[in-house]
């Protein structure tokens, strides 16, 4: 699972099938402090998140196609919840 930060919505006039109905949002991993970690990616969301959410990410195809219950689809990063805080254990 990934720490990541909604940056902004995905708009496709045309989307693969699997995708119709489902946000697609612009997705910046992060660092348990809140710095950028990485490249951004693009990500489903599942979680009803939004611009400026801390988010957790899926990124394992066989747990997503059993969370959206789709044994077929293309989904590869999946926005499983809303993290509410973060809190470093020492």
């Amino acid at each position: 699972m990934i720490l990541a930060r909604v940056l902004g919505s995905v708009v496709a006039t045309v989307k693969h099938p699997g995708l119709r109905g489902l946000p697609v949002f612009a997705v910046q991993p992060i660092e348990t402090d809140g710095s950028a970690s990485g490249d951004s990616f693009l990500a489903v969301d599942h979680a009803q998140s939004g611009p400026g959410d801390t988010v957790v990410i899926l990124r394992e195809g066989n747990g997503i196609r059993q969370v959206l219950g789709d044994a077929k689809s293309p989904v590869r990063c999946l926005i499983v919840g809303v993290v509410d805080a973060v809190t470093a254990i020492d």
